[in-house]
Protein backbone atom coordinates (compact mmCIF):
# COMPACT_ATOMS: atom_id res chain seq x y z
CA UNK A 1 0.00 0.00 0.00
CA UNK A 2 1.39 3.37 -1.01
CA UNK A 3 1.94 6.08 1.57
CA UNK A 4 -0.76 8.22 -0.05
CA UNK A 5 -3.36 5.42 0.01
CA UNK A 6 -2.37 4.48 3.53
CA UNK A 7 -2.81 8.06 4.68
CA UNK A 8 -6.23 8.24 3.00
CA UNK A 9 -7.33 5.00 4.67
CA UNK A 10 -6.13 6.26 8.02
CA UNK A 11 -8.15 9.44 7.56
CA UNK A 12 -11.24 7.41 6.69
CA UNK A 13 -10.74 5.23 9.77
CA UNK A 14 -10.27 8.28 11.98
CA UNK A 15 -13.39 9.92 10.56
CA UNK A 16 -15.46 6.77 11.12
CA UNK A 17 -13.95 6.34 14.56
CA UNK A 18 -14.98 9.89 15.54
CA UNK A 19 -18.50 9.39 14.17
CA UNK A 20 -18.72 6.01 15.91
CA UNK A 21 -17.62 7.58 19.18
CA UNK A 22 -19.96 10.57 19.19
CA UNK A 23 -22.96 8.66 17.80
CA UNK A 24 -22.48 6.07 20.52
CA UNK A 25 -22.26 8.73 23.21
CA UNK A 26 -25.37 10.49 21.88
CA UNK A 27 -27.58 7.38 21.73
CA UNK A 28 -25.80 5.35 24.39
CA UNK A 29 -28.37 5.68 27.17
CA UNK A 30 -31.34 4.79 24.96
CA UNK A 31 -29.47 1.87 23.40
CA UNK A 32 -28.46 0.61 26.85
CA UNK A 33 -32.13 0.54 27.95
CA UNK A 34 -33.32 -1.03 24.68
CA UNK A 35 -30.62 -3.74 24.71
CA UNK A 36 -31.01 -4.49 28.42
CA UNK A 37 -34.78 -4.88 28.17
CA UNK A 38 -34.38 -6.97 25.02
CA UNK A 39 -31.99 -9.27 26.88
CA UNK A 40 -34.40 -9.67 29.79
CA UNK A 41 -37.38 -10.23 27.47
CA UNK A 42 -35.73 -12.99 25.42
CA UNK A 43 -36.83 -15.86 27.69
CA UNK A 44 -39.93 -14.17 29.12
CA UNK A 45 -42.25 -17.09 28.35
CA UNK A 46 -39.95 -19.71 29.86
CA UNK A 47 -39.37 -17.63 33.01
CA UNK A 48 -43.09 -16.90 33.43
CA UNK A 49 -43.94 -20.58 33.10
CA UNK A 50 -41.25 -21.56 35.61
CA UNK A 51 -42.40 -19.00 38.20
CA UNK A 52 -46.08 -19.84 37.73
CA UNK A 53 -45.69 -23.57 37.17
CA UNK A 54 -48.90 -24.27 39.13
CA UNK A 55 -50.84 -22.61 36.30
CA UNK A 56 -48.93 -23.78 33.29
CA UNK A 57 -48.10 -27.35 34.30
CA UNK A 58 -50.35 -30.19 35.45
CA UNK A 59 -50.05 -33.77 36.64
CA UNK A 60 -50.91 -36.02 33.70
CA UNK A 61 -52.80 -39.21 34.69
CA UNK A 62 -51.50 -42.63 33.68
CA UNK A 63 -54.39 -43.06 31.26
CA UNK A 64 -53.49 -39.83 29.47
CA UNK A 65 -57.14 -39.42 28.55
CA UNK A 66 -58.09 -35.79 27.90
CA UNK A 67 -61.59 -34.39 28.07
CA UNK A 68 -63.43 -33.31 24.91
CA UNK A 69 -62.24 -29.85 23.88
CA UNK A 70 -65.84 -28.61 23.76
CA UNK A 71 -66.20 -29.34 27.51
CA UNK A 72 -62.97 -27.48 28.26
CA UNK A 73 -64.24 -24.47 26.33
CA UNK A 74 -67.54 -24.64 28.20
CA UNK A 75 -65.67 -24.75 31.54
CA UNK A 76 -63.89 -21.51 30.67
CA UNK A 77 -67.11 -19.90 29.40
CA UNK A 78 -68.69 -20.64 32.78
CA UNK A 79 -65.90 -18.67 34.48
CA UNK A 80 -65.88 -15.72 32.07
CA UNK A 81 -69.26 -14.06 31.81
CA UNK A 82 -70.10 -12.65 28.42
CA UNK A 83 -66.87 -13.92 26.90
CA UNK A 84 -66.52 -15.34 23.40
CA UNK A 85 -63.96 -18.17 22.98
CA UNK A 86 -61.76 -17.53 19.96
CA UNK A 87 -59.07 -20.19 19.95
CA UNK A 88 -57.66 -23.23 21.76
CA UNK A 89 -53.90 -23.79 22.06
CA UNK A 90 -52.93 -27.43 22.57
CA UNK A 91 -49.30 -28.05 23.61
CA UNK A 92 -47.45 -31.15 22.54
CA UNK A 93 -46.18 -31.62 26.12
CA UNK A 94 -48.81 -33.72 27.97
CA UNK A 95 -47.83 -32.02 31.26
CA UNK A 96 -48.79 -28.54 30.09
CA UNK A 97 -52.22 -26.90 30.39
CA UNK A 98 -54.35 -25.97 27.39
CA UNK A 99 -54.83 -22.25 26.73
CA UNK A 100 -58.25 -21.01 25.64
CA UNK A 101 -58.44 -17.43 24.41
CA UNK A 102 -61.63 -15.61 25.40
CA UNK A 103 -62.48 -12.13 24.31
CA UNK A 104 -65.04 -9.90 26.01
CA UNK A 105 -66.49 -6.75 24.52
CA UNK A 106 -63.90 -3.99 24.31
CA UNK A 107 -60.91 -6.36 24.24
CA UNK A 108 -58.69 -6.50 21.17
CA UNK A 109 -56.67 -9.64 21.78
CA UNK A 110 -58.61 -11.39 24.51
CA UNK A 111 -57.32 -13.23 27.58
CA UNK A 112 -55.75 -16.69 27.64
CA UNK A 113 -57.24 -18.98 30.29
CA UNK A 114 -55.29 -22.06 31.32
CA UNK A 115 -57.27 -25.23 31.84
CA UNK A 116 -56.37 -28.76 32.93
CA UNK A 117 -57.29 -30.95 29.91
CA UNK A 118 -57.73 -34.03 32.13
CA UNK A 119 -60.09 -32.57 34.75
CA UNK A 120 -61.51 -29.42 33.15
CA UNK A 121 -60.29 -27.27 36.04
CA UNK A 122 -59.63 -23.66 35.09
CA UNK A 123 -56.21 -22.88 36.58
CA UNK A 124 -56.28 -19.14 35.99
CA UNK A 125 -55.23 -16.82 33.21
CA UNK A 126 -51.83 -15.78 31.87
CA UNK A 127 -51.92 -12.37 33.59
CA UNK A 128 -49.34 -12.96 36.32
CA UNK A 129 -46.87 -10.83 38.24
CA UNK A 130 -44.12 -12.09 35.95
CA UNK A 131 -46.12 -11.27 32.80
CA UNK A 132 -46.75 -7.74 34.10
CA UNK A 133 -43.01 -7.28 34.72
CA UNK A 134 -42.17 -8.49 31.23
CA UNK A 135 -44.83 -6.21 29.76
CA UNK A 136 -43.01 -3.28 31.40
CA UNK A 137 -39.78 -4.54 29.79
CA UNK A 138 -41.59 -4.75 26.46
CA UNK A 139 -42.89 -1.18 26.70
CA UNK A 140 -39.46 0.10 27.67
CA UNK A 141 -37.96 -1.79 24.75
CA UNK A 142 -40.45 -0.49 22.21
CA UNK A 143 -41.15 3.10 23.30
CA UNK A 144 -39.33 3.73 26.60
CA UNK A 145 -42.64 3.77 28.54
CA UNK A 146 -43.39 7.15 26.94
CA UNK A 147 -46.34 8.09 24.80
CA UNK A 148 -46.05 5.85 21.74
CA UNK A 149 -46.00 8.82 19.35
CA UNK A 150 -42.92 10.13 21.18
CA UNK A 151 -41.14 7.00 22.34
CA UNK A 152 -41.41 4.99 19.14
CA UNK A 153 -39.46 7.45 16.92
CA UNK A 154 -36.84 7.95 19.68
CA UNK A 155 -36.22 4.21 19.80
CA UNK A 156 -36.42 4.05 15.99
CA UNK A 157 -33.76 6.69 15.33
CA UNK A 158 -31.60 5.25 18.11
CA UNK A 159 -31.86 1.92 16.28
CA UNK A 160 -30.75 3.61 13.06
CA UNK A 161 -27.71 4.88 14.97
CA UNK A 162 -27.24 1.36 16.37
CA UNK A 163 -27.09 -0.08 12.84
CA UNK A 164 -24.53 2.58 11.89
CA UNK A 165 -22.48 1.75 15.00
CA UNK A 166 -22.45 -1.92 14.02
CA UNK A 167 -21.30 -1.20 10.46
CA UNK A 168 -18.75 1.48 11.39
CA UNK A 169 -17.48 -0.66 14.27
CA UNK A 170 -16.91 -3.54 11.87
CA UNK A 171 -14.87 -1.28 9.55
CA UNK A 172 -12.87 0.14 12.48
CA UNK A 173 -12.23 -3.38 13.79
CA UNK A 174 -10.53 -4.51 10.55
CA UNK A 175 -6.79 -4.29 11.33
CA UNK A 176 -4.40 -2.47 9.02
CA UNK A 177 -1.92 -5.33 9.17
CA UNK A 178 -2.73 -8.99 8.51
CA UNK A 179 -0.64 -10.12 11.47
CA UNK A 180 -2.88 -8.08 13.77
CA UNK A 181 -6.02 -10.10 12.95
CA UNK A 182 -5.51 -12.63 15.74
CA UNK A 183 -5.13 -9.79 18.21
CA UNK A 184 -8.61 -8.50 17.33
CA UNK A 185 -10.17 -11.93 17.88
CA UNK A 186 -9.22 -12.39 21.52
CA UNK A 187 -9.16 -10.54 24.82
CA UNK A 188 -5.78 -10.00 26.44
CA UNK A 189 -6.67 -10.74 30.05
CA UNK A 190 -3.07 -10.23 31.22
CA UNK A 191 -3.10 -6.57 30.18
CA UNK A 192 -4.16 -3.57 32.30
CA UNK A 193 -7.83 -2.81 32.84
CA UNK A 194 -7.96 -0.16 30.12
CA UNK A 195 -6.72 -2.64 27.52
CA UNK A 196 -9.13 -5.31 28.78
CA UNK A 197 -12.04 -2.86 28.53
CA UNK A 198 -10.95 -1.94 24.99
CA UNK A 199 -10.75 -5.62 24.00
CA UNK A 200 -14.13 -6.35 25.55
CA UNK A 201 -15.66 -3.62 23.38
CA UNK A 202 -13.86 -4.54 20.16
CA UNK A 203 -13.72 -8.33 20.35
CA UNK A 204 -17.14 -9.05 21.82
CA UNK A 205 -18.63 -6.46 19.48
CA UNK A 206 -17.10 -8.25 16.50
CA UNK A 207 -18.39 -11.68 17.51
CA UNK A 208 -21.95 -10.40 17.99
CA UNK A 209 -22.12 -7.77 15.24
CA UNK A 210 -23.90 -9.89 12.62
CA UNK A 211 -26.75 -10.92 14.93
CA UNK A 212 -26.96 -7.37 16.26
CA UNK A 213 -27.34 -6.08 12.71
CA UNK A 214 -30.20 -8.53 12.16
CA UNK A 215 -31.87 -7.35 15.38
CA UNK A 216 -31.44 -3.69 14.44
CA UNK A 217 -32.65 -4.01 10.85
CA UNK A 218 -35.70 -6.03 11.84
CA UNK A 219 -36.41 -3.79 14.85
CA UNK A 220 -36.95 -0.83 12.51
CA UNK A 221 -39.99 -2.72 11.18
CA UNK A 222 -42.00 -1.54 14.22
CA UNK A 223 -40.56 1.97 14.34
CA UNK A 224 -41.28 3.41 10.91
CA UNK A 225 -44.27 2.72 8.64
CA UNK A 226 -42.27 3.73 5.56
CA UNK A 227 -39.53 1.23 6.46
CA UNK A 228 -42.13 -1.54 6.91
CA UNK A 229 -43.72 -0.71 3.53
CA UNK A 230 -40.31 -0.64 1.88
CA UNK A 231 -39.37 -3.98 3.40
CA UNK A 232 -42.47 -5.66 1.97
CA UNK A 233 -41.76 -4.00 -1.36
CA UNK A 234 -38.16 -5.28 -1.42
CA UNK A 235 -39.33 -8.78 -0.49
CA UNK A 236 -41.97 -8.61 -3.21
CA UNK A 237 -44.87 -9.62 -0.98
CA UNK A 238 -48.21 -8.00 -0.25
CA UNK A 239 -48.44 -6.02 2.96
CA UNK A 240 -50.80 -7.67 5.48
CA UNK A 241 -54.01 -5.74 6.09
CA UNK A 242 -54.45 -6.15 9.84
CA UNK A 243 -57.99 -5.71 11.03
CA UNK A 244 -59.29 -4.90 7.57
CA UNK A 245 -61.82 -6.85 5.53
CA UNK A 246 -62.69 -6.67 1.90
CA UNK A 247 -66.11 -6.41 0.31
CA UNK A 248 -66.37 -10.17 -0.08
CA UNK A 249 -65.83 -10.63 3.66
CA UNK A 250 -68.57 -8.12 4.40
CA UNK A 251 -70.97 -9.98 2.16
CA UNK A 252 -70.02 -13.25 3.82
CA UNK A 253 -70.76 -11.80 7.27
CA UNK A 254 -74.43 -11.44 6.34
CA UNK A 255 -74.72 -15.17 5.76
CA UNK A 256 -74.94 -17.54 8.71
CA UNK A 257 -73.99 -21.22 8.54
CA UNK A 258 -75.42 -23.95 10.75
CA UNK A 259 -73.29 -25.50 13.50
CA UNK A 260 -71.12 -28.49 12.65
CA UNK A 261 -71.97 -31.94 13.96
CA UNK A 262 -68.28 -32.91 14.08
CA UNK A 263 -66.20 -32.74 17.26
CA UNK A 264 -62.92 -30.75 17.43
CA UNK A 265 -61.04 -33.99 18.07
CA UNK A 266 -62.12 -35.13 14.59
CA UNK A 267 -60.36 -32.14 13.08
CA UNK A 268 -57.26 -32.83 15.18
CA UNK A 269 -57.11 -36.41 13.94
CA UNK A 270 -57.29 -35.21 10.35
CA UNK A 271 -54.63 -32.60 11.08
CA UNK A 272 -52.34 -35.25 12.59
CA UNK A 273 -52.56 -37.23 9.36
CA UNK A 274 -51.84 -34.16 7.23
CA UNK A 275 -49.05 -32.89 9.53
CA UNK A 276 -47.41 -36.04 10.98
CA UNK A 277 -44.85 -34.52 13.36
CA UNK A 278 -44.66 -33.46 17.00
CA UNK A 279 -45.80 -29.92 17.57
CA UNK A 280 -48.16 -27.47 19.25
CA UNK A 281 -51.64 -26.92 17.82
CA UNK A 282 -53.83 -23.84 17.72
CA UNK A 283 -57.47 -24.22 16.72
CA UNK A 284 -59.34 -21.10 15.64
CA UNK A 285 -62.89 -21.71 16.83
CA UNK A 286 -65.24 -21.19 13.93
CA UNK A 287 -68.13 -18.73 14.04
CA UNK A 288 -71.57 -18.78 12.43
CA UNK A 289 -70.27 -16.55 9.63
CA UNK A 290 -67.77 -19.16 8.47
CA UNK A 291 -68.09 -22.60 6.97
CA UNK A 292 -64.43 -23.46 7.56
CA UNK A 293 -62.20 -24.08 10.56
CA UNK A 294 -58.53 -23.13 10.80
CA UNK A 295 -55.84 -25.22 12.51
CA UNK A 296 -52.16 -24.28 12.72
CA UNK A 297 -49.23 -26.34 13.96
CA UNK A 298 -45.67 -25.42 14.93
CA UNK A 299 -42.69 -27.70 15.49
CA UNK A 300 -41.36 -28.22 19.01
CA UNK A 301 -37.76 -28.94 19.98
CA UNK A 302 -34.39 -27.32 20.66
CA UNK A 303 -33.54 -26.52 17.03
CA UNK A 304 -36.71 -26.17 14.97
CA UNK A 305 -38.18 -23.64 12.59
CA UNK A 306 -40.70 -21.23 14.06
CA UNK A 307 -42.70 -21.33 10.84
CA UNK A 308 -46.34 -22.28 11.24
CA UNK A 309 -48.14 -24.80 9.03
CA UNK A 310 -51.77 -23.89 8.37
CA UNK A 311 -54.79 -26.04 7.50
CA UNK A 312 -58.19 -24.71 6.46
CA UNK A 313 -60.83 -27.40 6.88
CA UNK A 314 -64.48 -27.73 5.90
CA UNK A 315 -66.34 -27.75 9.20
CA UNK A 316 -68.99 -30.16 7.91
CA UNK A 317 -67.02 -32.74 5.94
CA UNK A 318 -63.68 -32.49 7.83
CA UNK A 319 -61.88 -32.23 4.50
CA UNK A 320 -58.82 -30.03 4.01
CA UNK A 321 -59.78 -27.09 1.82
CA UNK A 322 -56.36 -25.42 1.91
CA UNK A 323 -52.95 -26.58 3.13
CA UNK A 324 -50.08 -24.14 3.65
CA UNK A 325 -46.73 -25.67 4.57
CA UNK A 326 -44.28 -23.01 5.73
CA UNK A 327 -41.16 -24.79 4.41
CA UNK A 328 -42.70 -25.07 0.93
CA UNK A 329 -43.29 -21.34 0.58
CA UNK A 330 -40.88 -19.13 -1.42
CA UNK A 331 -38.01 -17.70 0.62
CA UNK A 332 -39.31 -14.12 0.39
CA UNK A 333 -42.64 -15.17 1.89
CA UNK A 334 -40.91 -17.13 4.65
CA UNK A 335 -38.85 -14.06 5.58
CA UNK A 336 -41.88 -11.74 5.46
CA UNK A 337 -43.84 -14.04 7.78
CA UNK A 338 -40.89 -14.47 10.16
CA UNK A 339 -39.91 -10.84 10.85
CA UNK A 340 -40.95 -11.07 14.48
CA UNK A 341 -39.27 -14.42 15.14
CA UNK A 342 -36.12 -13.23 13.34
CA UNK A 343 -36.05 -10.17 15.60
CA UNK A 344 -36.71 -12.04 18.86
CA UNK A 345 -34.48 -15.03 18.12
CA UNK A 346 -37.30 -17.57 17.94
CA UNK A 347 -36.56 -18.30 14.28
CA UNK A 348 -34.84 -21.61 15.10
CA UNK A 349 -36.17 -22.33 18.54
CA UNK A 350 -34.21 -22.36 21.77
CA UNK A 351 -30.90 -22.58 19.91
CA UNK A 352 -31.17 -19.14 18.33
CA UNK A 353 -32.76 -17.65 21.46
CA UNK A 354 -29.61 -18.56 23.40
CA UNK A 355 -27.44 -16.94 20.71
CA UNK A 356 -29.63 -13.83 20.73
CA UNK A 357 -29.56 -13.63 24.53
CA UNK A 358 -25.74 -13.69 24.56
CA UNK A 359 -25.49 -11.19 21.69
CA UNK A 360 -28.01 -8.83 23.28
CA UNK A 361 -26.18 -9.07 26.60
CA UNK A 362 -22.99 -8.07 24.79
CA UNK A 363 -24.87 -5.19 23.11
CA UNK A 364 -25.93 -4.00 26.57
CA UNK A 365 -22.27 -3.85 27.63
CA UNK A 366 -21.08 -1.95 24.54
CA UNK A 367 -22.39 1.52 25.57
CA UNK A 368 -20.69 1.01 28.96
CA UNK A 369 -17.31 -0.11 27.63
CA UNK A 370 -17.51 2.48 24.85
CA UNK A 371 -18.15 5.29 27.34
CA UNK A 372 -15.18 4.14 29.42
CA UNK A 373 -12.99 4.20 26.30
CA UNK A 374 -14.21 7.76 25.58
CA UNK A 375 -13.46 8.89 29.16
CA UNK A 376 -9.98 7.36 28.99
CA UNK A 377 -9.33 9.19 25.72
CA UNK A 378 -10.44 12.49 27.23
CA UNK A 379 -8.11 11.97 30.20
CA UNK A 380 -5.27 11.08 27.87
CA UNK A 381 -5.91 14.17 25.73
CA UNK A 382 -6.00 16.44 28.79
CA UNK A 383 -2.81 14.87 30.10
CA UNK A 384 -1.13 15.42 26.73
CA UNK A 385 -2.22 19.06 26.65
CA UNK A 386 -1.01 19.55 30.21
CA UNK A 387 2.38 18.02 29.34
CA UNK A 388 2.74 20.29 26.32
CA UNK A 389 1.86 23.30 28.44
CA UNK A 390 4.50 22.37 31.03
CA UNK A 391 7.13 21.89 28.31
CA UNK A 392 6.20 25.23 26.76
CA UNK A 393 6.40 27.01 30.12
CA UNK A 394 9.77 25.44 30.85
CA UNK A 395 11.06 26.45 27.44
CA UNK A 396 9.89 30.02 27.97
CA UNK A 397 11.55 30.08 31.39
CA UNK A 398 14.91 29.17 29.78
CA UNK A 399 14.75 32.09 27.36
CA UNK A 400 16.77 35.02 28.76
CA UNK A 401 14.74 38.14 29.49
Amino acid sequence: MSTKKKTTWQKVRKFLNDLHLWAGIGAGLVLFVVCLTGTIYTFHQEIDEAINSDRYYIQAPLSGQVMPIEKLVAAVEAVVEGGTPGSVSIPQDPKKAYAINVRVEGQRRGTNYLVNPYTGEVLGDTHTGASEFFMVMFRLHRWLMLDMAIGRPIVGWSTVIFVFLCLSGLVIWVPQKVKSWRQGLKIKWSANWKRINHDLHNTLGFYSVFLLLVMGLTGLYWSFDAYRDGLYSVLGVEKPQWGRRGNNAKEEEKKEYPASTLQLVDFLEAANQALPYEGDYRIELTSKEKNTLSISKTHTGFFVSSGRDQLTMDKYSNEIVKKEIFSEKPLNQQIAQSIRSIHTGEIFGTFTKILYFISCLIATSLPVTGTIIWINKLKKKRKRKSSKKIVKNNAEALIPA
